[in-house]
C-alpha cells in the first residue's frame, strides 16, 4: 500500500553535492536535550542515487551511480557532525537492496560503505531494508558490508528472508534487526507466531545480537488506537496502530528474555481467534461469487474500435472532445455542509438540497465553458476511496486514523476487515440528478477496485487479489445500475493501479494480470454504446502500457504534463493505441494558469503521435484541491485551445 506522490532528485553529470541542510543533526540534538536518545536515520547513499532520476536533457546512458564519489564526502560530513553531537547509532535506509539489482549496482553498496568505513568508526551503524525479500546475492553483499554493525530485514513482507538467513547464516559480529511487527498495516500482530520466528533467529544470530523491530518505519500507520473512541469494539480488538505496535515489539523482546507477559499474549490470542471466526468477516456467498470469477478473463465481446463508433453515433462528440477528470473545488461551505449532515445538525432533505444546488452550479459552470462531457463535481464525496468504503460491507472507518500521503497532505484510509459486498446503489442518485440538469453527457464517477484496494488498509488473512475481485463485483453492480439509469459515460478510476506493483520483477506479471482482470470485471457486461473511461495519475506508466491497453477501457485519461510529457515517448516508440486517450494537457497541482497557446502546443505534440479521432483534451487530474478562481481560466483556455485546433484540423 502506498498513497505517496513524491518528488525525486533529478541528477546529472555536472551536479555538485554540498551539505546544505543540518535538519537531521538539529532534530537529534533537540531530542537529546529532552533526555531522549534517538537513532538518526538517513537515506543510504546508494538508494539515494538509485531512486533518483536523470535530469532533463541528460543522456540515458549516464549512470547515476557514477555520482557516488561526489556524494560520499557529504555523508562523511553528516556522520562527523552526528558523532560530535553525541550520537552512538546511525541508521542508513537502503530499501533498494530488495530490488533486482545487477552486479554493478550491488558493487556500489560495497564501494560506498568501504569509503565510509573510517568515518563510521565509533558508531553503531544499522543498514535497514524493507518492503520485500532481500535476494540472495544482495543478502551476501549487505551482510558483508564494512563498517556496518547491524542489518534490518522486513520479515513480514519478506516472507522468504527467514529461510535465506537459515540457509546462508548470519555474521556473528553483527546485530540482526528482525522486523516481525508489520509497519505497513494496522492489524494486531500474531504474537505467538512472531515469537516462534524470533526463537528461530535467536538460534542463528544469538540472544545478544537479536533485536526485535517493526518491518519498516511506522510512518504508514496511524498514531494511536486509543484515539478511536467510536470504532466498533470487536474490530478495534483486532487492530494495532503505531503506539500499539511499539508495545508489541517491547512485549516480544521481553518474552525472548523469559519475561513473557502472559496476560498480554493471552488477550492477543483471543483477539486473533475472534477475528478468524467472526461471521462479520466471512460471507460464504461473496467468497463463492469471487472464486467463480477466476474461470473467465471477462473481455468485452466487441473490439474497442467498433465500440467507439457505436458510442460516437450516440454521443455525437466533436473531434478532440473536452472533459475533466471528476472532482471540482471543495469549498469550505461544502465541507461544512457535509460535516453538519454527518453530525445530524441538518436534515437529510436540507443536505440533498444543498448538494443538488452545488451540482447544478458545477454543471452550469461547465456548460458556460462549453465542455463536451461533463462531471457532477463530486460535492457529496469526502474522499475517492472512503466515500465508497462507507457504503460497502466489510469496511470500517476511523475518526483519527490519518497517515501522510505527500507533503502536508494526509489521508484516512478505510479498513477492509471482511468480505466485501454492495448492499445498495452508491452513486446512481447523484449521477441521475446531474444528468437531469443538462442535455450533455454526464460521467458516472466510480473508483476502481484496484485503487480501493491499494488505498485502504487491507485484511491480511486473505490473498489481496481475492479481496480485489470482491470489490470488483460490487463495482460491477454499480456500473450496471448506472447504465440502467441512463448514464452513457462511466469513469472507473484506477489512479493507484501502478502503486500496487510488486518491487520484484518476478512477481509483477501476476499482479498486473489480476489487477487488469479486476478492472475488466467491472465493465465487461455493459452495452457497446456505454462508454467506459478510466483515469490514472502521477506515476510512471510507460513500462505497463500494455497492461493499460489490456484493461480494454474505451477512453483512458492519464497524467502527462507533470512528467514533462514522458508518456508520449511510448507512442513515439511504436506502441499502437486504438482506444480513446486523454494525456493531461496541464498540471492541476500547480496554481499556475496555462495559456491557450501553451495548451495548444501540448495538444499538437500529442497529435504528432496519436490519431486525432482517439485524442481527448483534459487536465492531468481532478480539481478538488484547486480554487474556482484558478479552475475557470485554466479550463477556459483548455477549451479554447481544443476549439482552435478543431478549426485548424477541419481546414487542413
Amino acid at each position: 500500500m502506498d498513497w505517496s506522490h513524491y518528488i525525486v532528485p533529478e541528477l546529472g553529470p555536472d551536479l555538485k553535492f554540498s551539505y546544505a541542510s543540518h535538519k537531521t543533526v538539529a532534530e537529534y540534538k533537540e531530542a537529546k536535550e529532552l533526555g531522549i536518545e534517538t537513532i538518526p536515520v538517513l537515506i543510504g547513499p546508494v538508494s539515494y542515487l538509485l531512486l533518483s532520476k536523470l535530469a532533463e536533457g541528460v543522456e540515458i546512458s549516464f549512470s547515476l551511480l557514477s555520482l557516488l564519489q561526489k556524494i560520499i564526502p557529504v555523508y562523511k560530513e553528516v556522520v562527523s557532525e552526528l558523532k560530535a553531537a553525541g550520537a552512538t547509532w546511525v541508521q542508513f535506509d537502503e530499501p533498494t537492496l530488495v530490488l533486482d539489482l545487477d552486479s554493478d549496482q550491488l558493487k556500489a553498496f560495497t564501494d560506498a560503505y568501504t569509503q565510509l568505513e573510517e568515518s563510521l568508526h565509533g558508531l553503531n551503524v544499522l543498514v535497514e531494508t524493507y518492503f520485500a525479500d532481500v535476494p540472495s546475492d544482495a543478502y551476501r553483499v549487505v551482510t558483508g558490508l564494512r563498517g556496518v554493525s547491524a542489518i534490518g530485514f522486513d520479515l513480514v513482507h519478506g516472507e522468504k528472508t527467514l529461510k535465506l538467513i537459515q540457509n546462508l547464516g548470519f555474521p556473528p559480529n553483527k546485530y540482526l534487526f528482525a522486523g516481525v511487527v508489520d509497519g505497513r498495516n494496522i492489524w494486531a500482530n500474531d504474537l505467538s507466531a512472531s515469537l516462534r520466528t524470533l526463537k528461530t533467529l535467536e538460534g542463528i544470530a544469538g540472544k545478544e545480537k537479536l533485536v526485535v523491530s517493526t518491518s519498516c518505519s511506522l510512518l504508514h500507520t496511524p498514531v494511536d488506537l486509543v484515539n478511536e473512541t467510536k470504532l466498533d469494539s470487536e474490530i478495534k480488538s483486532w487492530l494495532a496502530f503505531a503506539a500499539q505496535k511499539i508495545m508489541e515489539v517491547n512485549e516480544l523482546a521481553k518474552a525472548l528474555r523469559v519475561e513473557k507477559n502472559e496476560a498480554f499474549f493471552s488477550a492477543n490470542a483471543v483477539a486473533q481467534a475472534s477475528r478468524k471466526s467472526s461471521p462479520r468477516v466471512n460471507d460464504k456467498a461473496v467468497q463463492e461469487a469471487a472464486s467463480a470469477l477466476m474461470g473467465s478473463d471477462h473481455q468485452r465481446p466487441t473490439p474497442v474500435t467498433s465500440r467507439l463508433d457505436a458510442q460516437q453515433k450516440k454521443l455525437n462528440l466533436p473531434i478532440l472532445p473536452t472533459t475533466t477528470i471528476g472532482s471540482f473545488p471543495q469549498t469550505m461551505d461544502l465541507r461544512r455542509i457535509r460535516r453538519e449532515y454527518k453530525e445530524s445538525k441538518i436534515s437529510e432533505a436540507e443536505y440533498v438540497k444543498a448538494i443538488k444546488e452545488e451540482i447544478s452550479k458545477v454543471v452550469q459552470f461547465q456548460e458556460e465553458l462549453d465542455i463536451d462531457v461533463l462531471v457532477h463535481g463530486e460535492p457529496e464525496r469526502n474522499d475517492m476511496v472512503e466515500y465508497f468504503g462507507e457504503q460497502l460491507k466489510g469496511f470500517a472507518f476511523t475518526v483519527n486514523g490519518w497517515v501522510q500521503s505527500y507533503g502536508s497532505r494526509c489521508v484516512k484510509p478505510p479498513i477492509i476487515y471482511g468480505d466485501v459486498s454492495r448492499p445498495k446503489p452508491m452513486t446512481v442518485f447523484w449521477s441521475t440528478a446531474a444528468q437531469s440538469m443538462t442535455t450533455r453527457p454526464i460521467k458516472g464517477m466510480l473508483t476502481g477496485p484496484v485503487t480501493i484496494l491499494n488505498w485502504s488498509f487491507v485484511r491480511n488473512d486473505r490473498l489481496r487479489f481475492e479481496t480485489c475481485y470482491q470489490i470488483a463485483l460490487a463495482m460491477k453492480n454499480e456500473v450496471e445500475d448506472l447504465e440502467a439509469a441512463g448514464i452513457s459515460v462511466i469513469q472507473i478510476d484506477e489512479a493507484a493501479l501502478r502503486e500496487g506493483l510488486p518491487l520484484r520483477k518476478s512477481e509483477q506479471a501476476f499482479y498486473l494480470d489480476w489487477a487488469v482482470h479486476a478492472f475488466r470485471i467491472t465493465s465487461c457486461y455493459v452495452k457497446d454504446t456505454t462508454q467506459i473511461h478510466t483515469h490514472m495519475c502521477y506515476s510512471n506508466f510507460n513500462d505497463i502500457i500494455h497492461s493499460i491497453i489490456d484493461m480494454d477501457a474505451d477512453v483512458v485519461t492519464i497524467e502527462n504534463s507533470r512528467s514533462a510529457e514522458k508518456l508520449l515517448s511510448v507512442f513515439r516508440e511504436g506502441v499502437r493505441y486504438h482506444a480513446g486517450i486523454g494525456p493531461g494537457v496541464y498540471d492541476i497541482h500547480s496554481p499556475r494558469i496555462p495559456s491557450t497557446e501553451e495548451i495548444g502546443d501540448s495538444i499538437n505534440k500529442m497529435l504528432a503521435v496519436l490519431e486525432k479521432n482517439v485524442l481527448w483534451v483534459n487536465p492531468d487530474c481532478g480539481l478538488k484541491t484547486r480554487k474556482f478562481s484558478e479552475v475557470k481560466p485554466a479550463l477556459a483556455n483548455m477549451v479554447a485551445a481544443a476549439q482552435l485546433l478543431r478549426t485548424q484540423l477541419a481546414s487542413a
